[in-house]
């Protein structure tokens, strides 16, 4: 080196050589760090992380939450990675494996834990706020809300709530409201009931899009076996045609609600509610379930026949029938085993 001894030029690059070293050394310690797995108090953890919070704050959470780390150890690595302003509010989950470096891009990418709820093809509206009751991780915001004060709640006041919901699996994470997911699911069964209104078959007797949802509920809970949906759908949209009664036991069930104990009676059939299709001509005004997409096509492009009729076979089939004696020896056989 320019104006250094051999002996000062000596000392410098053994210094230089050690300070590389040591660089070296303290890379490869960090990058071995970045690269192990935290040890956790429990599995999972759950971390909250407020909105505002500061990175600082977000690492002594992090510990604090059952995260052995030392928290300004990990701070150094958000500030060093040049992503800790990145970090983003939310609900966490930190799980066996997870390592510095895999925490951070969580937390950077915003990837909350999520939890799953799913609406069941066939539940009435009082089965999915039970669903929802029993949610631990959301937000309860309907439990004090009546339907009617949830709908208007939902932009849809005046609205039954019965059948407006798509049955699905819809996740979110912790903390989130219960009405977020329902709102969720009443815009799936928008898009879903208008899709399937469009495709109509031209010579339906149904007047409108809610009318085909009152009929694919029916669809739905009168359905053993999903191949004879459009069968199905089928007697009912002849029915409707030359204005038969419908009756169908699941409306009548439908209208005893709470009161309906697993045994359908004659008397039961013959008192009058608003969904009583064995007294009352035509749909009932609302939908008695959640349908899903099968049950919404069938009820727009039911299946071409004469049936007026059909009586449960017992494997979850049903035999359809043009005429009353043919239905009643039907019934006879299938159920009465004469």
């Amino acid at each position: 080196m320019p104006g250094c001894s051999s002996t000062g030029c000596r000392v410098v690059a053994r210094l230089l050589t050690w300070l590389l070293l040591i660089a070296l050394a303290v890379g490869a310690a960090a990058a071995w760090w970045l690269h192990q797995p935290l040890v956790l108090a429990h599995d999972p953890i759950d971390l909250e992380i407020e909105p505002g919070t500061t990175p600082r704050a977000v690492a002594l959470d992090v510990a604090s939450a059952g995260v052995r780390v030392n928290a300004q150890l990990l701070y150094g690595w958000f500030r060093v990675s040049g992503q800790d302003r990145l970090i983003k509010a939310g609900n966490y989950e930190i799980t066996s494996g997870t390592t510095p470096y895999t925490l951070l891009q969580k937390l950077a990418r915003g990837e909350e834990s999520l939890r799953a709820l799913t609406l069941v093809e066939g539940w009435n509206f009082r089965q999915v706020r039970q669903a929802l009751g029993r949610e631990e991780q959301l937000k309860h915001d309907s439990a004090s809300l009546t339907d009617a004060a949830l709908m208007e709640r939902l932009g849809r006041p005046g609205v039954a709530p019965e059948g407006r919901f798509f049955p699905d699996t819809y996740t979110y994470a912790k903390g989130a409201s219960d009405v977020a997911v329902l709102r969720r699911a009443l815009h799936a069964m928008d898009r879903r009931l208008e899709a399937a209104w469009a495709q109509r078959a031209s010579d339906t007797p149904l007047k409108s899009a809610d009318e085909a949802l009152i009929l694919a509920s029916i669809v739905e809970k009168e359905t053993g076996r999903a191949s004879d949906r459009p069968m199905i759908a089928g007697v009912f949209t002849n029915r409707l045609r030359i204005g038969m009664l419908l009756q169908t036991d699941p409306t009548v069930i439908y209208g005893l609600g709470e009161a309906f104990d697993g045994n359908l009676r004659r008397r039961d059939l013959q008192t009058d509610t608003p969904w009583n299709t064995y007294t009352r001509t035509g749909l009932p005004p609302t939908p008695i379930a959640l349908p899903g997409k099968a049950a919404l096509l069938a009820a727009v492009q039911p299946e071409s026949t004469k049936a007026l009729y059909f009586v449960a076979k017992g494997d979850g089939t049903s035999h359809f029938s043009a005429t009353l004696d043919e239905h009643n020896r039907a019934v006879n056989r299938y159920q009465r085993g004469r």
